[in-house]
C-alpha cells in the first residue's frame, strides 16, 4: 500500500472529484531503490514546491509514487483515440497515473503525472514500466520546447527505479513526472461520447470550459465556444512547430490537448534537411505525420473532437453540424495567419517594414523554403543565417543553398524590404530564430550515456537548449546537423 503524506507538499483532485466515469482509481507501483536523476528547479518554483525539499528522500517517493501527498487522488486516465487513422475505443493511461494537481505561482491549476509507474487496467499487455532513455527524451524535449516558447508539456523530475526493463534489450527503469496544464484530450471526449451518457459529456465539457477556456461558458453555445477555442490553441501550436521544423511523430486523437499544449515526446524529432515529406517515426510507414502533414491532421483531429460535441452544440443536428463546420473550416485560415505571422518575425519584416503585404510575406516564404527543400539546407541553419544576411554577410546563406542563383535574387528581393537599420533587424532575427534546437544525433548520444550511467551529456545539452538563441563560443557542435554517417534516424514510441 503506498503511503500518504503531507510532506513535501499537499496537491488537490479536480478532476478525480468531477470526473467520475472517466477513470479508474489507481496507485503506483512501488518501486525497490528511487534515485534522482534529474530535478527541474526552476519549474518546481514555478509550481510552488520547495525544490530542497524534493531533492530529500520523501521528496523523490512522491515524484516516483512511492508515496502519495496529501489531496491527491491517484488514478488512470479512460479515453480513446484515432491512432494513425484507426479508432480504438479503449486507451487510457496504461502505464501511468494522474498524481494530482497543484496550483502554481500565476494561480494556474496544473496536473502532476506518473509515467512509466506500472501497468493499469488499461495496459492492453504491456508491463507498465518507462526506460531511463524515453524518460529523459520526454524532459529534453519539453525544455527545448518551453524555451522555444511553444506551449508544451514539461517533465518536473525523473527519477530511476532500480529496476530493469525488458525490451529488446534489459534497461533500466525511470518514472517521469510530468506537468501538464491538464491530461484533458480530443480522446477523452471520444471515449466520453461513447459511452452514450450525455450526462458524463456535458460534465466533461464544463470542466474542460472552465479549466482552460473560462470565457466559453458565458456565450449562447459553450460547447462551440470550447471548440472554437480548441481549433484556435491547436492553429497557434501546430504553426509553432513549422516554424522551428518540430515533427511530433504520433499525431493520434488522445495525443491532441484541449489545452493546446504539446504532448508525448516519444517518436518525435526535429528536421534538419528542410523536406515537407519528413518523417522519423519508425511506425510511420505511410507518412501520415510527416512535417508537411501536420496541419491537416491537426484540422482532421479537430473534426473528430466536433462529432463529440455534435449533441452539445444543438438539439438539431443538421444545425450542431453546420455550426462545427463552419468553426472547423475557421482553421485553416487561423493556421495562416499564425503560420504568416511566424514566418514575418523569421524572416525580420516586422521589425523592418511592417508594411510588407500579408501577399508578399507569404511569397518570399514559400520561395525560401522551396530553396531549401531543392538544395536540402538545414532547416534551423538557414533561418538563423538570415541574421547576418540582414547585416550584409550572405556568404553563410549562399552555401546552405549551393550558391544558387535564385538564392542570391531571393536575397536581393528580401533585402529591399529591410530598411537601413539593418542591425537592429539582425538582432531582432536573432531572438526569433534559435542558433540550438535538440539535435536528433546529439539528443540519441545524451541519452545513450544515461542510460550507461552518465547523466553529464545530457546535462549539458539541457545547458545550451536553455538559451536556444544566443551563439556561445564553444557550442559550435549543438549548432551543426547531424554528420553524414548518421542515420537514416528512426524514433520509437519509447514504450
Amino acid at each position: 500500500m503506498t503511503t500518504t503524506t503531507s510532506w513535501p507538499f499537499a496537491a488537490d483532485a479536480t478532476f478525480a472529484d468531477q470526473l467520475d466515469g472517466l477513470y479508474v482509481p489507481w496507485e503506483p507501483d512501488q518501486v525497490p531503490a528511487p534515485r534522482l536523476l534529474a530535478l527541474n528547479e526552476d519549474l518546481a518554483t514555478e509550481l510552488r514546491l520547495d525544490p530542497t525539499s524534493l531533492l530529500e528522500r520523501e521528496g523523490v517517493d512522491v515524484l516516483v509514487g512511492n508515496a502519495i501527498p496529501a489531496g491527491a487522488v491517484p488514478v488512470a486516465q479512460a479515453y480513446a483515440g484515432h491512432q494513425f487513422g484507426g479508432y480504438s475505443p479503449r486507451l487510457g493511461d496504461g502505464r501511468a497515473v494522474l498524481l494530482g494537481e497543484v496550483i502554481d505561482r500565476e494561480g494556474r491549476r496544473r496536473d502532476l503525472h506518473l509515467k512509466g509507474s506500472g501497468r493499469t487496467p488499461f495496459a492492453r499487455g504491456g508491463d507498465g514500466k518507462a526506460a531511463v532513455g524515453p524518460m529523459l527524451r520526454e524532459l529534453v524535449m519539453g525544455e527545448a520546447m518551453h524555451r522555444l516558447g511553444i506551449p508544451t508539456t514539461r517533465a518536473l523530475a525523473v527519477v530511476a527505479t532500480g529496476e530493469q526493463v525488458a525490451r529488446e534489450t534489459a534497461l533500466p527503469g525511470a518514472v517521469l513526472c510530468r506537468v501538464a496544464a491538464s491530461h484533458l484530450r480530443v480522446g477523452t471526449f471520444q471515449f466520453a461520447a461513447a459511452t452514450g451518457d450525455e450526462a458524463l459529456l456535458r460534465r466533461l465539457l464544463t470542466y474542460a470550459i472552465e479549466r482552460h477556456h473560462p470565457h466559453a461558458a458565458d456565450t449562447d453555445r459553450p460547447a462551440l465556444a470550447l471548440f472554437e477555442a480548441v481549433v484556435a490553441v491547436q492553429a497557434s501550436l501546430v504553426a509553432r512547430w513549422m516554424a522551428v521544423g518540430f515533427i511530433h511523430g504520433v499525431m493520434n486523437t488522445d495525443n491532441t490537448t484541449i489545452s493546446g499544449e504539446t504532448i508525448d515526446y516519444g517518436p518525435c524529432a526535429f528536421m534538419e534537411a528542410h523536406d515537407p515529406a519528413t518523417v522519423f517515426s519508425s511506425i510511420d510507414h505511410g507518412g501520415r505525420y510527416a512535417y508537411g502533414n501536420q496541419p491537416a491532421i491537426t484540422a482532421w483531429n479537430l473534426a473528430r473532437l466536433a462529432e463529440t460535441l455534435l449533441p452539445l452544440i444543438d438539439d438539431d443536428q443538421d444545425t450542431a453540424v453546420a455550426a462545427a463546420t463552419a468553426a472547423l473550416e475557421g482553421f485553416a485560415e487561423r493556421f495562416r495567419a499564425e503560420h504568416r505571422s511566424l514566418m514575418r518575425a523569421k524572416l525580420g519584416l516586422d521589425a523592418a517594414d511592417a508594411s510588407v503585404d500579408d501577399d508578399a510575406v507569404d511569397e518570399l516564404a514559400a520561395e525560401l523554403v522551396a530553396l531549401m527543400q531543392e538544395h536540402r539546407a538545414d532547416h534551423t541553419s538557414a533561418f538563423r543565417s538570415l541574421s547576418d544576411a540582414a547585416r550584409g554577410d550572405v556568404a553563410r546563406t549562399l552555401a546552405l543553398l549551393d550558391e544558387a542563383p535564385e538564392a542570391q535574387q531571393w536575397l536581393d528581393r528580401w533585402s529591399a524590404h529591410l530598411g537601413d537599420d539593418r542591425a537592429s533587424v539582425g538582432a531582432a532575427m536573432d531572438a526569433t530564430n534559435p542558433v540550438y534546437i535538440p539535435r536528433n544525433h546529439l539528443v540519441e548520444e545524451a541519452l545513450d550515456a544515461a542510460t550507461s550511467g552518465d547523466l553529464a551529456p545530457t546535462g549539458q545539452l539541457l545547458a545550451v537548449l536553455a538559451d536556444p538563441f544566443t551563439a556561445r563560443p564553444g557550442l559550435e557542435r549543438y549548432a551543426e546537423p547531424a554528420p553524414d554517417d548518421f542515420g537514416p534516424y528512426r524514433t520509437f514510441c519509447g514504450t
